[in-house]
């Protein structure tokens, strides 16, 4: 499919990311002028005023003394930046330790810093192993994380499921109680095996997986900040505002933990710390994963109204999706009606059944053409090096799984979660 002009749907979306992003940045650059300008004005009349103070009374006619003053705020200025005085040691095991996992983990808060050439050096190669690995443990922790949610809305819907089976199929049986009798005791065999329904046959909503991603993290955040604000002497926002920017892995090194020279308990302070951070770090990079699939839900959405507009016309980013019972139900019983709330007939097509209005929307449909697999990857980036080497040609690959852009990284781990088939007509 493409959009007007000739241009192809995912150049579209990028384009549209990128208009977006930066209307983003230019009303976020606004917005943090108002807030922070006045404050960052008033802090530096306060020192230009302590330092003329203190010139005015203890420096008169002394240009030895003013320049000795410099060089001593000079100094201490570096020495504070750097940890020297009034911080613990930055380069003992735990503080190098503490460095590390700052690289691993992307965060970078830049309180600590090598200062000589070969710890600069030692970073450059020990940062490109140590983010990828901490990139990687990320990626397959995204699929963990997703698949025990995934899970777990798979026994709250079955559950549910069942609960409305019995409801419906005792009705039944009060209004034909006669008729029906010889199959009182039974109920639909959907209750009674589960075999069949695992997650290649239901996949659960983003919202849903978003949803429980969130409050897991809030939680999270908020244990670590009790943790932080009660040993560091923060307010809790501040340690609160601490554990989203650490999570996030952004960074800022406005504030820092296990810093300080002494804690109560400071082995089990620097272990909880620890945890705090690589469990945070891994929940929210879950959450922004599947939050950028909603984002891309809405691009898709934009870009499909600018295409037809306000036109009545079937769009593959809006799919219809089943109903529980459906879904389900008809799987296994394609030839029996049953009559629910939110039900189709067996009859009808199982690929668009009706979508009730107001319905949450399924993300399995929107992402199912981004489907492809990191070894379909490796093997088309294998076959394009033996050709330029003269090794052969390319062998031929279906159309579905060729390589296609959003297809491959933490966005294809995310969607595989929610699809089970491409659906989507291009």
């Amino acid at each position: 499919m493409c959009l007007c002009g000739g241009l192809a749907e995912d150049n579209a979306r990028i384009i549209l990311l990128a208009v977006v992003l930066a209307a983003y940045m230019l009303a976020g650059a606004a917005l943090f002028q108002r807030l922070e300008s006045d404050l960052e004005i008033r802090q530096a009349a306060e020192f230009w005023r302590v330092y003329h103070a203190f010139r005015r009374h203890h420096l008169r006619g002394s240009p030895l003394a003013l320049q000795r003053l410099h060089e001593l705020l000079y100094t201490y200025g570096n020495a504070s930046a750097t940890g020297i005085i009034n911080k613990r040691r930055r380069w003992d095991f735990p503080g190098s330790f503490h460095f590390v996992g700052t690289i691993v983990s992307t965060i970078g808060y830049g309180s600590t810093a090598p200062q000589t050439t070969a710890g600069k050096a030692a970073v450059v190669l020990y940062g490109f192993f140590g983010c990828s690995g901490g990139i990687l443990f990320f990626n397959l922790f995204l699929e963990r994380i997703i698949t025990f949610l995934a899970w777990i809305l798979r026994s709250w819907h079955i559950r549910r499921l069942r609960r409305r089976l019995r409801k419906t199929t005792l009705a039944s049986r009060r209004v034909s109680k006669s008729v029906n009798a010889q199959k009182r005791s039974s109920l639909p065999d959907i209750l009674d095996d589960d075999d069949h329904v695992d997650l290649d046959q239901w996949k659960p909503s983003v919202y849903g997986v978003m949803l429980y991603l969130s409050a897991v993290s809030c939680i999270i955040a908020c244990c670590a900040a009790a943790l932080y604000a009660s040993l560091e002497g923060w307010d809790y926002f501040d340690a609160l505002y601490f554990a989203f920017i650490s999570f996030t892995t952004i960074g800022l090194g406005d504030f820092v933990s296990t810093q300080k020279p002494n804690y109560p308990h400071v082995h089990w302070y620097r272990f909880a710390n620890f945890i705090f951070l690589v469990v945070g770090c891994c929940c929210i990079y879950s959450l922004l994963n599947v939050t950028s699939i909603v984002i891309k839900q809405g691009l898709n959405y934009v870009i499909h109204k600018l295409q037809y507009g306000n036109r009545d016309v079937a769009a593959p980013y809006l799919p219809r999706r089943q109903s529980s019972i459906s879904t389900v139900y008809y799987s296994k019983r394609r030839s029996t009606r049953f009559v629910g709330r939110d039900s189709v007939r067996a009859e009808d097509n199982l690929e668009t059944p009706r979508r009730m209005s107001g319905e949450l929307i399924s993300m399995k449909d929107f992402l199912s053409a981004n489907k492809v697999s990191l070894a379909v990857m490796q093997k088309q980036l294998y076959d394009a090096a033996q050709k330029q080497r003269g090794g052969g040609s390319l062998a031929a690959t279906p159309n579905h799984q060729m390589l296609k852009p959003g297809a491959v990284g933490p966005l294809a781990i995310a969607s595989e979660k929610f699809e089970s088939k491409s659906t989507i007509n291009r």
